[in-house]
């Protein structure tokens, strides 16, 4: 089994995509044979995946053993309605075995395994499976992903402690876009105040990607 890092964020457009997409390419850089899967993406609509076909034309950049593979491959699941999986499906059960599937057949290709997640950690995917729960589901570390506006220690914090209640090993990294500036201001304080080691996807990737391979030597780790 790969080494399979799930990611996840506090909430919806935070930049789960965007930092996937800078691992694929870091641990790509490192020679080491990396894969790529979204389970489930909604807002898929007359056959265009917005996230999917991103992750899949990255892959296949760095990974030749993924050059047969189709969009279908990277995104085992998907909806047209742009809303949690539980809604956009119309309160289907989730197929397991698809999941399953498409997991053992990236697997093949990859020694470490990219699994995004849609939204953040309680969407609901089903009637009794929320986002969160799909990370202890399939053995994997999580990295989250959170925002660096006004407001991100809360949102960063009740993120940390589901994950936490779950003994879901974690890494955090914040995305901090237009927002550089005045999140070293009016929230890194208190972070930095409480030694959390805070790491930004476009400065520290590099680290970021050590931190989670690290996670997997030290399992009950759970690390802002």
């Amino acid at each position: 089994m790969a080494k399979r890092i799930f990611i996840t964020a506090t909430n919806t457009d935070i930049g789960k995509t965007y930092t996937t997409l800078k691992l694929l390419e870091e641990y790509a850089a490192r020679g080491m044979r990396v894969g790529v899967l979204k389970l489930i993406e909604t807002g898929v609509v007359d056959g265009c995946y917005p996230d999917g076909e991103l992750l899949l034309d990255a892959l296949q950049r760095v990974n030749p053993e993924c050059d047969d593979l189709e969009v279908r491959d990277i995104v085992p699941i998907s909806y047209e309605l742009p809303a949690a999986p539980y809604i956009a499906s119309g309160g289907e059960m989730l197929d397991f075995d698809i999941l399953n599937s498409a997991i053992a057949k990236m697997e093949e290709r990859c020694d470490i395994l990219l699994i995004e997640g849609a939204g953040g950690l309680m969407v609901p995917v089903d009637y009794s499976f929320m986002m969160i729960d799909l990370i202890s589901f399939f053995g994997a570390n999580a990295l989250l992903v959170t925002h660096c506006s006004l407001g991100c220690i809360n949102d960063t914090l009740l993120s940390y402690q589901a994950l936490q209640s779950q003994n879901i090993t974690t890494v955090t990294a914040f995305n901090c876009r237009q927002n550089y500036e005045s999140f070293s201001t009016i929230s890194e304080p208190y972070f930095l105040k409480k030694k959390f080691d805070v790491m930004r996807v476009e400065d520290d990737i590099a680290k970021i990607a050590d931190e989670l391979l690290a996670s997997f030597e030290a399992p009950s780790i759970v690390s802002l």
